[in-house]
């Protein structure tokens, strides 16, 4: 291996440590707080000399303020402390921010922050206030922005909005507990809803209807590639091969399960190398099956396991039986790709995360993921356009009894097809 090669990539762990541990201030932020303090400089210099002066008549102060109202015509005088707005690029993005992030959700929130229980503080050399914090942090988010131009926005150097913005994170992964629940008891009898709608109302059919509890599928988020992942031994030029050759660690998987209304009930995040398709909330519900209501499923695409609680389309001899029951879990697929599609559309920096750590990164999409329930509960939906998740040759893992509740169910699905019924 060539030595050069040996010292570009110890350089670029050098630089991957200093992006996450600490940066130094760059030319532009040192002149940006060089302003700042100069501007604090003269201001206190004409304070003090407009202290030191005596003060003018009174017959002066209302001349004058008859003339500035003359001037003005018809505003409200603002007779407190007055700081100097911002330039008008900087109201701009100010009034783009706060259609971007609602003020209301700023305050829950850092109320949802302030009440838990986690006793970690909060990083960063400047002293923000929690809700400026959350405002930052959402700002990352929710706005495809350089760590630049939020440092110019915030007035706070890039290093420490890194570290404020992985702390926040840090933060809101501690709630998922309580944001990201599987429900049970009550919560789950309302979480349900019908694998198909009868046209008659009977009884008894309406028993015999399953019951849907939630739709299982995954989505995958770009993040840069890791350093250490890099071949170095290749001679194709490293950027045609990235382009050309796809590393399985260059995204993550996101498995999610979503109720009726798009909240999210489980939340699963693994590297893009992990293969392993639902096997492990298939092992839990086997071990736990108290936690699937009598009757109801989950629903998922083909190459997941097919079991007594998960359902998944036929993939091989489909006849008219087969077809329709297909026909009936797509259109309940439809509800994951549009809370996945609504996900993104809200926190664009899942487009791609900029980062070559792991543990970072799924600390980035589980805050997404969570706060995706949080802006839910509070009625705030961002609208994104869905797109069909990719699709997958093969059935996954089968269970006898999946097999034998599957061909029950479109049997009967057929059955009442055929009566006119659905």
């Amino acid at each position: 291996m060539d030595v050069s090669e040996h010292v570009l990539s110890a350089g670029r762990a050098v630089l991957d440590m200093v992006e996450r541990e600490w940066q130094p201030l760059s030319p532009g932020e040192l002149e940006l707080r060089l302003d700042q303090a100069v501007e604090d400089i003269l201001e206190s210099d004409l304070m003090a000399t407009l202290q030191a002066q005596p003060p003018p008549p009174a017959s002066t102060i209302y001349v004058q303020l008859l003339q500035s109202q003359a001037n003005v015509g018809p505003q409200v005088l603002n007779t407190g402390a007055t700081t100097p707005g911002p330039p008008e690029e900087d109201v701009s993005e100010s009034e783009h921010l706060l259609e971007t992030v609602d003020s209301a959700a700023v305050k829950y929130i850092a109320d949802l922050l302030q009440s838990s229980k986690s006793k970690t503080r909060m990083a960063g050399r400047a002293r923000l206030s929690l809700s400026h914090t959350v405002l930052l942090s959402l700002t990352l988010l929710t706005e495809r922005l350089s760590y630049r131009c939020v440092s110019r926005r915030f007035h706070l150097e890039k290093g420490n909005i890194h570290r404020i913005f992985f702390s926040f994170c840090e933060r809101i992964n501690s709630l998922k507990e309580k944001q990201i629940q599987w429900p049970v008891g009550e919560e789950a009898a309302e979480a349900l809803f019908p694998l198909y709608s009868p046209e008659k109302k009977e009884e008894d059919e309406e028993q015999s209807v399953p019951q849907v509890l939630g739709v299982l599928g995954h989505t995958q988020i770009p993040i840069r590639l890791p350093i250490g992942k890099h071949d170095l031994e290749s001679t194709v030029p490293e950027v045609k091969r990235m382009k050309r050759e796809a590393h399985p660690d260059s995204w993550l998987n996101l498995e999610l399960v979503c109720d009726h209304r798009g909240r999210f009930l489980h939340c699963r995040i693994s590297k893009g190398s992990d293969v392993d398709r639902g096997s492990a909330l298939r092992d839990r519900l086997k071990q736990h099956p108290e936690l699937m209501p009598s009757g109801s499923y989950l629903v998922a695409r083909a190459g997941y396991p097919l079991t007594a609680h998960i359902l998944t389309p036929y993939t091989r001899s489909v006849g008219p039986r087969e077809e329709l029951f297909n026909k009936t879990l797509e259109g309940h697929f439809q509800i994951l790709d549009q809370a996945v599609a609504n996900l993104r559309a809200r926190f664009q920096r899942l487009r791609y995360l900029d980062i070559g750590n792991y543990e970072r990164a799924r600390a980035v999409v589980l805050t997404a993921c969570v706060l995706h329930n949080v802006f839910l509960d509070m009625g705030q939906v961002v609208q994104g356009e869905a797109e069909k998740e990719e699709a997958i040759t093969g059935e996954g893992d089968v269970d006898e009894d999946g097999v034998c509740r599957r061909d029950a169910i479109s049997d009967v699905l057929l059955r009442s097809f055929d009566s006119g019924s659905v």
